[in-house]
């Protein structure tokens, strides 16, 4: 680290000690245009030892628990590096080295998993429909499901998933790692849109690494340091393809695609059937060219959605298309013959009515009389 990069970030660490909470808010907009900073910091994560980690560390704690929206972003805009340090570290057993990086973690996790009155948080997600578009299927290469949805929809049939409440966690072990680490990846996928594009860089970056190293494929990455098998949970690679669908159209697509099919190999070797199915989705919807999006402006996952259209009305089995479909595959003597048939049997339908209505009025006289 120069020691140019190292007065930076003492001088970012003394100035907020000194600032007044009025300028909090005016501070926390002009920070994220020091691009120097943000880069400086990266190098200070990424040396263990450095001697800037631990104040580091907590400054980025203090940002969190601040309040202000925009310093809750800036430092989560390290958590994936963050994470594969202390991954890296956990896996060369040299614990004692990432204490400052776990406490951040920990800290982060703890003020995630309840709101601001201290209560326990309880996460819902809506399972969506598979006759509305997504961005990993389009209602029209499976075909009509007017009947299906009409019924489901009539009687509020919708699957909702809670996750939560979580505990409280005061360290991370073998057992709680990637449970921690699962839910820190879902707080940074729910502000994927606000993360700088050296931040996405990053995700793509370590994904890769997570789940190559200590594999063949390590050497054809040519990715040095870490060579021990990092474990890793399904949820937690599901979380990882998250964020790189979104890097995909966001102006990292050669990084994301590498880390997706890393992921994929991943997910093979460890037979895990949640992130495969996710990563041949997102591969299945991906167009065959390079994607050319901006790294500025809007961000967004781009999606072909279906135009509205009378596809549906078409499509809507009725008794009308039914017998219509009959009539055109039977043929005219053939329809002649069904179509007489068919007048016999309401005839015969029509006289059982009329002769059972006659026979409950004679009953009625009779009950009359009596």
């Amino acid at each position: 680290m120069f020691t140019s990069e190292k007065g930076v970030v003492e001088e970012w660490l003394s100035e907020f000690k000194t600032l007044p909470e009025t300028s909090l808010p005016n501070y926390a907009t002009n920070l994220k245009d020091k691009s120097s900073l943000v880069s400086s910091l990266y190098k200070v994560i990424q040396e263990p030892q450095s001697e800037l980690l631990e104040p580091v560390c907590h400054q980025l704690f203090e940002f969190y628990r601040s309040g202000e929206e925009q310093l809750l972003r800036f430092t989560l805009q390290f958590l994936p590096e963050l994470i594969w340090c202390y991954l890296a570290v956990s896996a060369s057993r040299n614990v004692h080295s990432s204490g400052c990086i776990e406490a951040l973690l920990l800290g982060v996790y703890n003020l995630e998993i309840v709101d601001k009155q201290g209560h326990s948080k309880v996460l819902s997600f809506t399972i969506p429909s598979l006759s509305k578009p997504s961005v990993y299927h389009e209602p029209s290469s499976i075909g009509s499901m007017a009947l299906t949805e009409s019924a489901l929809s009539q009687h509020g049939l919708s699957k909702v998933v809670y996750s939560g409440p979580h505990p409280q966690r005061e360290m991370l072990t073998a057992q709680n790692r990637f449970e921690v680490l699962t839910f820190l990846l879902l707080c940074y996928n729910a502000a994927l849109t606000y993360m700088p594009s050296v931040s996405l860089q990053s995700l793509c970056q370590i994904c890769s690494r997570i789940c190559v190293c200590g594999y063949p494929r390590q050497h054809v990455r040519k990715y040095k340091g870490v060579s021990s098998r990092i474990p890793v949970s399904s949820g937690f690679m599901v979380q990882m393809l998250t964020g790189i669908y979104f890097a995909l159209y966001n102006g990292e697509w050669d990084l994301a695609q590498k880390a997706l099919d890393d992921i994929t190999y991943r997910a093979q070797l460890e037979l895990y059937p949640e992130p495969l199915l996710v990563a041949n989705a997102i591969k299945a919807s991906l167009p065959h060219g390079a994607m050319k999006s901006s790294k500025e402006g809007t961000r967004c996952i781009q999606v072909e959605i279906t135009p509205t259209s009378s596809r549906i009305s078409r499509n809507a089995v009725t008794s009308m298309s039914i017998r219509g479909h009959r009539w055109k595959r039977h043929g005219g003597s053939k329809g002649n013959r069904q179509n007489r048939s068919s007048s016999d049997m309401d005839t015969v339908s029509c006289w059982n009515l009329q002769s059972r209505f006659k026979s409950d009025l004679s009953f009625q006289k009779i009950v009359f009389k009596i």
